[in-house]
């Protein structure tokens, strides 16, 4: 029986952008509980560009055991074209968008730069229809990351880097400070934080000040020509888009009782002086979730959460959008075009 193909990017090697190959790859099939969608956009996340690499800014014993080939991206958006006897809810013909198989497709199997994807129907939501494809394949990962940090964590998996699960705080009538306000997980987190009341500063280059008031921040700082950190103070939330090791610098912005969640917290090593000024200090492991995705387009369909989308790629020029991603100073999001 003759395989059937489609057009992907795929892997054979860990590296750079070029490593990304547009080719023929087979076609996947649904297995139960599954759809599979025909892909129309992609959008780009920094896991993509960790797996491209290998994962190598984590310890060893953490990195997932990839197989090449294989096929890196996790969200999408496009058209339901077969549906498993068992998924109730959803047709072919429907529109859908999805964070594919997040984190438990680390190691490559979440597949989502291609033609054809194969979703878990608990994963998937049904496309804001005031979207088109491109701006629904940008909002995934990066709202869904943003909603569970701030919101809702609508899971309860345990982080292995911290003792207790993370807990969002009540965000309303409170001061939340975003760094890194302007990229993906940033610009939806302005919103989500203006969204449930909050007071919203903002931290980003000059260039996006307007887009960023525009959003909903009440205050903007450009780290380019001030340090927020030395004029920011009793601030009740830090939500460092950036994280890392620098993210201990916000610690005095905070006031005792605040809290910081760093998107990305390896590296951080302060934690002996977030005790001592009272700080809890706390990340989560962003997952796959249809029901959030369902409760989020509709604040995407009534304009209450917009997508910004920085460039738009085609498929076969997924090194070229890589490329992009690694230059830095992103607006919103990166999304390639498949169909």
């Amino acid at each position: 029986m003759r395989v059937k193909t489609m057009k992907a990017i795929r892997q054979h090697a860990f590296g750079a952008p070029e490593v990304l190959c547009y080719e023929d790859a087979p076609r996947p099939e649904i297995k139960a509980g599954e759809v599979l969608i025909e892909v129309h956009a992609a959008g780009i996340n920094p896991p993509d560009w960790y797996l491209r690499e290998g994962y190598n800014m984590l310890p060893a014993e953490w990195q997932p055991r990839v197989t090449f080939p294989f096929i890196p991206g996790t969200d999408v958006s496009g058209v339901i074209v077969a549906v498993a006897d068992d998924v109730n809810g959803f047709h072919i013909g429907d529109e859908v968008y999805a964070m594919v198989r997040f984190p438990t497709g680390l190691a490559g199997e979440s597949s989502a730069y291609a033609e054809y994807v194969n979703v878990p129907a608990t994963e998937i939501a049904h496309k804001p229809a005031s979207l088109d494809h491109i701006h629904a394949a940008g909002a995934p990962m990066s709202l869904l990351t943003a909603w569970q940090f701030l919101v809702d964590i609508g899971h309860s998996e345990q982080n292995p880097l911290q003792p207790a699960q993370h807990q969002p705080v009540p965000l309303a009538g409170k001061t939340v400070v975003i760094n890194g306000a302007a990229g993906g997980v940033g610009h939806f987190a302005v919103q989500v934080a203006k969204l449930k009341g909050a007071r919203t500063l903002a931290i980003a280059s000059g260039r996006h000040e307007a887009l960023l008031k525009e959003l909903g921040a009440d205050q903007f700082f450009d780290y380019q020509t001030t340090q927020p950190v030395e004029v920011i103070r009793d601030a009740d939330l830090v939500l460092d888009a950036v994280g890392g090791q620098a993210t201990a610098r916000f610690l005095p912005t905070l006031r005792p009782g605040g809290a910081l969640f760093p998107i990305f917290p390896l590296g951080f090593s302060a934690a002996s002086e977030a005790e001592k000024l009272a700080v809890t200090v706390s990340a989560t492991q962003v997952r796959s979730n249809g029901a959030q995705l369902a409760e989020l387009g509709r604040l995407l369909e009534t304009g209450k959460l917009r997508v910004i989308v920085d460039s738009i790629y085609p498929l076969c020029a997924a090194r070229q959008a890589h490329q992009r991603a690694a230059q830095g100073h992103i607006q919103g999001k990166i999304v390639l075009r498949v169909r």
